[in-house]
């Protein structure tokens, strides 16, 4: 099933996806050159938002927990870039540590089930996959139940006798898969491992990593791609800016939030009208600079609302996940989702491994409007597998028609954000000479 554009605005879309489709080859060969300049991160994930008159990833997700929403048939395919990623960092790897979300995250059903697709993914390179915890609870072995009846089994995780490889008590790994953001920090155990892989590396967790080095690396990605294909950048890329050292529930840094919101409200104006957009409202997102889960997310309109935000508001804007104090904030255009399942708003996420798209899904929300943000807590998503998506695209097809070209779209404008996340890594790598 592919959404409905639920908008008369595709115009410019459709134009992109013409172009994109046009210049395919172009596309496929600059991403080909980036990947020998630079390294993709291990698996990752992009939200995009299709307004109909703009395509752009809001969220780029280092710690990707939704692969048990992938549509079965995507599974080969995922299994081919797995095994093309694992043979860049250990070629003849046999064991494999996979260590998910603490205890308190894994109770969640849902989330235990992407553990076990990704279990299953590796097992099929050929890896024998076990599970380590870094909660301080699990000391033996532990039964995880699964909603299909099956078991996962965590185990606690134990640094070898030298101190320099880290591995479970009767399995030592060549690579370490952290399936766990980090918001809480860098727990010591996972520190100054240098004989094995651990991927991603720990400077992509929350603990250290910041949106704002990577939406500044997107900035230049989305400049070099719109060159390519001779478009305006705007058309992937919302603005955005950074408010450093605010804290909203004492009113500190709270006139230059608001300013920030003003000032962005006018560029954001400014494009519509070049587009000749006359009906469309500009909003912003204010979001954390670090920090995940859709947590600490407004949507604003007027640079007033930030002024007469009530104290509970401004308490849930300065906490995230794990209690992570909030000092630094985004401000990003909104970008409206204009796709809709059976009336509830939808939003594409793609997933990646390596360098390659390995599927995707549809999060779509029954209770949330066009301009809010769908992964909030507690939300109610359904996720609902991209069809036909192991198509190859219909270059005869009408543009907005066919389901495999709206898809291959989807997926050049995720590898604009996989690529940005890739110099955000290098960049902020706090022992560069590996690359």
């Amino acid at each position: 099933m592919v959404p409905h554009l639920a908008t008369a605005l595709t115009g410019p879309l459709l134009d992109l996806e013409k172009k994109i489709l046009d210049a395919t080859p172009a596309i496929e060969r600059w991403f080909r050159l980036e990947w020998q300049e630079h390294t993709p991160p291990f698996y990752c994930s992009v939200d995009l938002r299709n307004a109909g008159y703009k395509l752009a990833p809001v969220d780029t997700n280092l710690f990707p927990g939704g692969f048990n929403n992938l549509a079965s048939e995507m599974l080969p395919l995922t299994v081919q870039a797995a095994m093309a990623a694992i043979d860049k960092y250990c070629p003849d790897a046999r064991n494999l540590l996979l260590i998910p979300e603490t205890q308190a995250q894994s109770r969640n059903p849902t989330y235990l089930q992407n553990v076990a697709r990704l279990m299953q993914i590796f097992r099929q390179t050929g890896l024998h996959v076990r599970l380590g915890s870094l909660s301080p609870d699990v000391t033996q072995p532990t039964p995880l139940a699964l909603p299909d009846g099956n078991m996962l089994v965590v185990e606690p995780l134990v640094r070898s006798a030298n101190g320099r490889r880290l591995g479970l008590v009767d399995f030592d790994p060549c690579t370490i898969l952290l399936n766990n953001d980090l918001s809480s920090g860098i727990p010591s155990i996972l520190e100054n491992i240098h004989e094995q892989s651990l991927l991603p590396p720990v400077h992509a967790g929350w603990a250290l990593r910041r949106k704002s080095n990577h939406l500044k690396a997107f900035d230049e990605v989305a400049k070099k791609f719109g060159k390519l294909i001779d478009i305006d950048p705007w058309l992937v890329n919302p603005l955005h800016a950074k408010v450093s050292e605010v804290d909203l529930e004492h009113d500190q840094g709270t006139e230059e939030l608001a300013d920030a919101v003003s000032s962005l409200l006018s560029k954001i104006k400014k494009k519509y009208k070049e587009y000749g957009m006359k009906e469309q409202k500009p909003f912003v997102i204010v979001k954390p600079d670090a920090g995940t889960y859709g947590m600490g997310i407004m949507t604003i309109k007027d640079a007033s609302e930030v002024r007469d935000l009530s104290l509970k508001q401004r308490a849930k804007m300065s906490v995230v996940k794990d209690g992570l104090a909030v000092t630094d904030l985004i401000v990003q255009e909104g970008v409206p989702t204009f796709e809709k399942i059976d009336d509830a708003v939808a939003e594409p996420v793609v997933y990646m491994i390596d360098r390659y798209v390995v599927g995707g899904f549809y999060r779509v929300h029954g209770e949330r409007g066009i301009d809010q943000n769908l992964n909030a807590p507690g939300s109610q998503y359904v996720p609902l597998a991209f069809a036909q998506q192991h198509a190859v695209p219909d270059l005869k097809a009408k543009p907005g028609t066919a389901a495999p070209n709206r898809f291959y779209v989807y997926g050049v404008v995720a590898r604009l954000g996989l690529l940005a996340a890739s110099l955000e890594m290098e960049r902020t790598d706090p022992n560069p000479e590996v690359y």
